[in-house]
């Protein structure tokens, strides 16, 4: 599908706590981002509670439509389309997403694009630079950490994923562990670079060329020494044990990542989730990529953790490759990334 006019696409996320909506045009400038967080409800039950959430979504949802319009200054007859996260998520907070896009692509006649969750934070890449495929994506966030190679634009292939917990996951139980305040990824990001790698922390490198992560041992191995340490009222430099954690992971995800670009001749590294906006990971990749020569492509803070423009984004490639929905859309809480 191509035309000389731009193609504006309104996007809609509610897979977790963010209710988010964005108006992008051409797939690459952001016309208006509005994103309406539960941290501060979710903060004292130290995590993300599936009801609440679905709850808040449906409160904000039509207010947050709204103000991104407004911020876009768009109407209806200003959009070629509508995206729509429709998997993975929590089941509940997807539906507000998915019944708010099919209620306004009916009335406003506009086609319906559902996305994979994971495809729009590879895509929220393209609106900070340009993608050169084929490429490899690193996405590494708190429900998913995957490698994933994208041979030509919309087409997507798993090639590396975890066994066990993801990279995201075990820094919000090790900052639980260690008594940081929720979310607690950036919290430990933030003691982490007080602090020095001294601990012998596992590195889980699994089989020989394996593309895989495992975290659960790591995690397993940072509680376990805290619990030690308190149960013989041991002295616990709490910074030193944040940063011991943050290079093992680190590690890993580093040399997994420009693993996978060698093996796939990959012109590019992009890198996209909510641990995208961590700075040891940050440093490191930048480190490797300048000693070896590869080109990583990492979007602003603003759109590593969920938004509504990465949606927009993703959305703007399947509608130019025609990959709409109709009107029966559900949404998926375990959709492959592969399925799309």
């Amino acid at each position: 599908m191509t035309t000389d006019k731009p193609i504006r696409v309104l996007g809609i996320e509610t897979s977790c706590d963010e209710t988010a909506a964005a108006v992008v045009e051409n797939g690459r400038t952001v016309l208006s981002s509005v994103v309406a967080s539960q941290a501060e409800v979710h903060r004292r039950f130290g995590g993300v509670v599936p009801e609440v959430a679905s709850r808040r979504h449906v409160e904000r949802i039509t207010r947050v439509l709204e103000a991104a319009l407004e911020e876009a200054g768009v109407g209806p007859d200003d959009l070629d389309a509508i995206a729509v996260t429709h998997g993975p998520g929590l089941v509940g907070a997807l539906l507000v997403g998915v019944a708010a896009a099919k209620a306004l692509a009916f009335a406003w006649g506009l086609p319906l694009v559902p996305v994979h969750h994971i495809a729009g934070h590879i895509y929220a890449c393209q609106l900070c630079g340009e993608m050169r495929y084929p490429l490899v994506a690193l996405v590494v966030s708190g429900g998913h950490t995957e490698l994933v190679y994208l041979r030509e634009e919309g087409r997507f292939a798993v090639v590396g994923q975890t066994r066990d917990d993801a990279a995201g996951e075990a820094y919000d139980k090790v900052a639980r562990a260690l008594g940081l305040p929720y979310p607690g990824g950036p919290e430990l990001d933030r003691l982490a670079a007080e602090g020095r790698d001294v601990y012998a922390f596992p590195r889980a490198w699994l089989e020989p060329d394996s593309l895989d992560f495992s975290f659960s041992g790591l995690k397993t191995a940072v509680l376990n020494a805290v619990h030690a340490a308190r149960q013989r009222g041991e002295p616990l430099n709490l910074a030193d044990v944040a940063a011991s954690f943050q290079a093992a992971v680190v590690d890993v995800l580093v040399e997994k990542a420009f693993r996978a670009v060698k093996r796939y001749a990959a012109r590019q590294l992009v890198v996209a989730g909510g641990v995208a906006a961590n700075r040891g990971l940050r440093a490191a990749l930048a480190e490797r990529a300048a000693r070896e020569g590869v080109e990583v492509l990492i979007p602003p803070l603003s759109l590593c953790t969920d938004n509504a423009a990465m949606i927009a984004a993703a959305g703007t490639v399947l509608y130019r490759h025609g990959r709409v929905a109709d009107l029966d859309l559900n949404a998926v809480p375990s959709l492959a990334l592969e399925a799309e």
